[in-house]
């Protein structure tokens, strides 16, 4: 079974930075757009940032110019690079894929809407 799970989360004062990660431990993925979300305590889950298969970027108003999405390919990771964090960042961070191929040797498996159980972010002082 595929599965999505995030690290990098903590708890840091306001300006600091952060860098989650997030990776299908276990299998390769192939032809994936991925997705940061985050939800904090009593509030909708909201989108936060995506990067296409192509790489192309795409931010929240709230998170643009301090936050920055990436995938490293080799090591089958995407990453959120959170800077300046403030305390309205604080949530739980979760990445997920509309739709992606992941393999675990010749087996492959199209997941649709797969999402990972997230890693908390306090920014508090």
């Amino acid at each position: 079974q595929v599965q999505l799970v995030e690290s990098g989360g903590g708890s840091v004062q306001p300006g600091g930075s952060l860098r989650l990660s997030c990776t299908a431990p276990g299998f390769t993925s192939n032809s994936c757009g991925m997705v940061w979300y985050r939800q904090a305590a009593g509030k909708q889950r909201e989108w936060v940032s995506s990067i296409s298969t192509e790489g192309s970027t795409s931010y929240a108003d709230s998170v643009k110019g301090r936050f920055t999405i990436s995938k490293d390919k080799a090591k089958d990771t995407v990453y959120l690079q959170m800077n300046s964090l403030k305390p309205e960042d604080t949530a739980m961070y979760s990445c997920g894929t509309p739709t992606c191929i992941y393999c675990r040797g010749d087996v492959c498996y199209t997941v649709i809407n797969l999402r990972g159980q997230g890693t908390q972010v306090t920014v508090s002082s």
